[in-house]
């Protein structure tokens, strides 16, 4: 039998498989410890749910001619969405870091922009996963019906990108977790609970609120509250532009760090 010598694999413009395995990558990881990556959260959301339905008097409340349930559950959906998008891609890189096996993804033939865009996938599969479970266990208790489904998947998606970038520019900065940890609770957790998570901004001072309109998480909840209940307390607009920009913003810092091997590279 005649044996012939191994011949090099084109890849062409994109490395498609690559692009895959990567992207299979992130997602196993998490699925390996679904009640942790996807059952945790959802319990901690309706915890959040049940506090502000029953301890603070939810049910029988309004905001402005919304039933206070129906105006709560979106935003604590995002939430859950946007929290855990950030930390799948964010422990992801700190861990590939802190235990050496970063330069496992390095080495193969991906582009910086392929290792971006599978890191990013990945923490956006498991936000949606956690906002959709959620969702489907809170919606009977809130009284959900969809309004405009666009809205509802337009800012969900751009959500979850933008903090799964923002995860991947952590992870890379980070040299340790206590770093990560930094991240979350000066940045990504004051950003969500000051974005109108809990209330209507227009009962805000009005330095406070605008303030709050030029949090990107504000419009992030604020569409996607609009998607449920059609009432939104910004311009709808507006902010379909600031999720774009902040997200092309995001992406280009997120590709630079890679092409430029920031914090990767020895």
């Amino acid at each position: 039998m005649i044996h012939q010598a191994p011949t090099p694999r084109t890849i062409g413009a994109v490395n498609w498989l690559g692009l895959w395995t990567l992207y299979r990558k992130e997602v196993r990881r998490f699925l390996k410890v679904i009640f942790q990556t996807v059952g945790a959260p959802v319990v901690t959301t309706l915890l959040f749910f049940a506090v502000f339905a029953l301890a603070l008097g939810g049910i029988v409340r309004t905001t402005g001619t919304v039933p206070y349930l129906q105006f709560l559950a979106p935003g604590l959906v995002m939430m859950a969405m946007a929290q855990n998008a950030f930390a799948n891609t964010s422990s992801s890189v700190i861990i590939a870091k802190v235990q050496g096996n970063i330069v496992d993804v390095l080495m193969p033939p991906l582009s910086a922009l392929e290792l971006a865009v599978g890191y990013v996938a990945g923490g956006i599969t498991r936000g949606l996963l956690v906002g959709l479970v959620t969702l489907l266990a809170m919606a009977p208790f809130a009284g959900l019906t969809v309004y405009d489904p666009v809205f509802v998947l337009y800012h969900a998606v751009m959500a979850c990108a933008l903090l799964s970038m923002l995860g991947v520019m952590g992870g890379i900065w980070a040299e340790k977790f206590d770093h990560i940890a930094a991240v979350t609770n000066f940045v990504v957790t004051p950003l969500t609970f000051l974005s109108g998570t809990f209330y209507t901004v227009d009962r805000l001072p009005e330095t406070f609120w605008w303030l709050a309109h030029f949090n990107p998480f504000f419009y992030m909840i604020d569409g996607f509250r609009y998607g449920f209940i059609g009432h939104s307390d910004g311009t709808l607009a507006v902010g379909i532009v600031v999720l774009a920009g902040v997200n092309l913003a995001l992406g280009a810092a997120t590709y630079r760090m890679f092409a430029s091997g920031y914090k990767l590279k020895a």
